[in-house]
């Protein structure tokens, strides 16, 4: 597909993250406002809530885009989705109504430099879940601790593991994180000691945003559950290694997680994404009907990990990937989580897993990338690292990439502050 050419210049870049094709949902402000919904069109901010008010998009007989998230708009379905989404394009392409471009008024108030605004969260998390569904990731972790002959658990090849973690604490790019405090195990000590984490990682992933709930007690087939997503987010679970290794038996991860997730403030709509679906990987065993898939439901997305020391000059590359390595796409995952009869929410978030690709320079941790932290990483400046230290900034961005644009989701964000003090 190529691009749908846009009156705002700088959409029309190949570079840009956001063009018209594009149009992600968030949440801004500026000095003086209070948060609402706006979405992104090459290097500006378009406000949907004075469009709103302008009568130039209407998602019902309610406005919604002057309320600090998106989860009311999403709750109204891939109709109403489809609708708005027809209407931005109209008024936003080269030849299309030129209602908000002849307005020089309302064009000045509703277009802003992406730079000069404050983004939030873009929609309010009902429920956060994590999963465990890249092989290549879970290959590498259980070699690293049960060797290579037991590397995947008995179940991997049959369900997408996942655990329940804490929407309270899903933060927008941007956001610092405190280093955790915790019980760790130190391999020469026969008792736990208390203290800030000393292997801080994190993990690249996808989140994908469910849109429409289901009733508690029914299930959702797969093609059902990838029709209630509504799109997608960059993700960074960090993670605390060593409190993760002492706490992790037998319920799995717990404070090693629940301290900070951060997602990128723009929502990538599914149909933006719709033409970079890809299959999943071959079975290796073959999975239970209410899992298989009926066609492709994963997207080809690029996705890179920096990091930069506090006063380094630049950020230095440590990893890039792809979306399509995961071995259980996200309307899997949702099927299986809905299966027992679990309620689903509008904003409910579900982390991919670590995405990890072939090759060392494609893990997506730095507990892989070290090689459990005995393969220091080198970085721009001569610097090493094995895990996170104080002042590091980790971003992590992500493209699918089309014959003459990018659907870009911009970047994901956060700085490791020291721990707090607690005595």
């Amino acid at each position: 597909m190529k691009r749908t050419h846009a009156w705002v210049e700088s959409a029309n870049s190949a570079e840009t993250h956001f063009p018209l094709n594009n149009l992600p949902y968030g949440v801004y402000s500026r000095e003086g406002s209070a948060p609402h919904c706006c979405t992104a069109i090459g290097d500006q901010v378009l406000d949907l809530a004075r469009l709103e008010d302008a009568g130039l998009i209407s998602a019902g007989p309610e406005p919604v885009f002057s309320q600090d998230s998106i989860n009311d708009f999403m709750a109204l379905g891939a109709d109403v989705w489809n609708a708005v989404r027809n209407r931005l394009t109209d008024l936003l392409r080269e030849g299309g109504d030129p209602a908000l471009r002849n307005d020089d008024g309302l064009r000045a108030a509703a277009l802003v430099d992406i730079d000069d605004v404050v983004m939030h969260m873009p929609f309010r998390v009902a429920e956060y879940t994590d999963f465990y569904s890249g092989r290549q990731h879970a290959e590498n972790v259980g070699t690293m601790f049960r060797g290579k002959e037991n590397a995947l658990p008995p179940n991997w090849l049959h369900i997408p593991i996942g655990y329940n973690g804490r929407a309270s604490t899903v933060v927008v790019s941007g956001t610092d994180i405190h280093r955790p405090l915790g019980q760790m195990k130190p391999p020469d000590s026969d008792n736990p000691v208390f203290g800030p984490c000393r292997r801080l990682d994190i993990e690249l992933e996808m989140g994908a945003v469910v849109g429409l709930p289901n009733a508690m007690g029914q299930p959702v087939t797969v093609d059902e559950a990838d029709a209630m997503i509504f799109g997608y987010v960059l993700l960074n679970d960090w993670s605390a290694r060593d409190i993760q290794a002492w706490e992790y038996q037998p319920l799995g991860p717990f404070q090693s997680k629940v301290f900070a997730t951060s997602i990128s403030p723009w929502v990538v709509t599914k149909v933006a994404l719709e033409p970079y679906r890809v299959a999943t990987q071959a079975r290796e065993k073959q999975l239970l009907p209410y899992l298989t898939e009926n066609g492709p439901l994963l997207y080809d997305i690029e996705l890179e990990v920096l990091m930069q020391p506090q006063g380094a000059r630049q950020a230095t590359s440590i990893a890039a990937t792809n979306y399509r390595n995961m071995y259980y796409s996200a309307a899997q995952q949702l099927a299986h989580h809905a299966i027992g009869g679990c309620r689903m929410n509008t904003g409910d978030l579900l982390g991919s897993g670590t995405i990890s690709g072939p090759e060392k320079s494609g893990f997506g941790s730095l507990l892989e990338i070290t090689w459990g932290g005995k393969e220091p990483l080198m970085l721009e400046g001569g610097q090493t690292r094995t895990f996170i230290e104080d002042g590091d900034t980790l971003t992590l961005t992500g493209y699918a990439q089309g014959e003459d644009h990018r659907i870009g989701f911009g970047a994901c964000r956060g700085t490791i502050l020291p721990s707090p003090k607690f005595s």
